[in-house]
């Protein structure tokens, strides 16, 4: 950044409060979005995050019983940061990000209408977004590859997320976003892209590796295992030696009730209570009035 007043490049990153002020500008902008313009950069964020999960989904693919256990669920996680540095650097609205919009709330910026309307409009067109690669994945038959190991994965995957108790996938949600969270507001610091690339990474390989759950992301892993459970041909039950019956957690209701609602419920407690209104309130809140003794 050049200093106009003496022409001094400044290469130094953002400190905490010029973070908070910048998240707080990026907020009232993101409110304000016109709604044709803010769906179609959702569709494309669903996308984008569906992207890191294809690469994370392959990259497992042969892997478990091959390399220990937490060596692939870090390449899992390290190959899923793709979708964030998408969303973050290409520009896209993500709902799980845009719930630090709560800043420029709490400082009365925009109105709860406005907030609320962002999150509706953002939470629809992930969904499109994320279910229309679903499909186009699907249609073109990735999930064969390799005999049908990444087809495997996608489904183990999708059984686990489905099986999750309400408390539970209320609290991984929670976790996730903190994280999520916490990596878009390392990234307000960011003077370049590189800073952005690499304030990513860390916090969103973390979550995948641990097993938390993004409401976002569990849009495409969730509808890929459904799709290959319900229309795969039998010749790939053959190459995996597995049966649909074998994935019986696999159901439209577990995807709603067992895993979307409560991990969205959780995805908006970790990213706007213990993340966005946390910061506002240590570096955004108003400075109590001064009183005569």
């Amino acid at each position: 950044m050049n200093n106009p007043n003496n022409n001094v490049v400044i290469i130094d990153a953002l400190v905490p409060p010029e973070m908070a002020a910048k998240a707080e500008q990026i907020g009232y902008r993101k409110a304000h979005m016109d709604a044709v313009n803010m769906f179609l950069l959702s569709m494309v964020a669903g996308a984008f995050i569906a992207f890191g999960a294809i690469f994370s989904t392959t990259v497992m693919a042969g892997a478990n019983g091959v390399l220990p256990y937490g060596i692939v669920r870090l390449l899992a996680g390290i190959a899923f940061s793709l979708g964030l540095i998408l969303v973050l650097v290409g520009g896209a609205e993500l709902f799980t990000g845009n719930n630090l919009i709560v800043m420029a709330w709490a400082s009365r910026k925009i109105s709860t209408s406005l907030l609320l309307r962002n999150w509706v409009i953002v939470y629809i067109g992930n969904f499109v977004g994320s279910v229309s690669l679903a499909v186009a994945m699907f249609l073109s038959g990735q999930y064969l590859f390799s005999n049908g190991a990444i087809g495997a994965v996608a489904l183990a995957t999708a059984d686990a997320k489905s099986s999750l108790n309400f408390v539970q996938a209320v609290v991984l949600g929670i976790l996730c976003n903190t994280l999520v969270c916490l990596a878009v507001w390392l990234t307000f610091s960011a003077r370049s892209t590189t800073d952005r690339i690499f304030t990513i990474i860390p916090p969103i390989t973390a979550f995948v590796a641990v097993g938390f759950e993004h409401s976002i992301a569990n849009m495409y892993f969730i509808p890929i295992g459904l799709l290959i459970k319900t229309f795969a041909p039998e010749s790939f039950w053959t190459s995996i030696a597995k049966t649909a019956t074998n994935f019986p957690n696999i159901t439209l209701s577990n995807f709603i009730f067992n895993n979307l609602i409560p991990v969205t419920l959780g995805n908006i407690i970790g990213g706007s209570v213990l993340v966005g209104l946390v910061y506002w309130f240590v570096y955004l809140r108003p400075a109590p009035k001064d009183t005569d003794n």
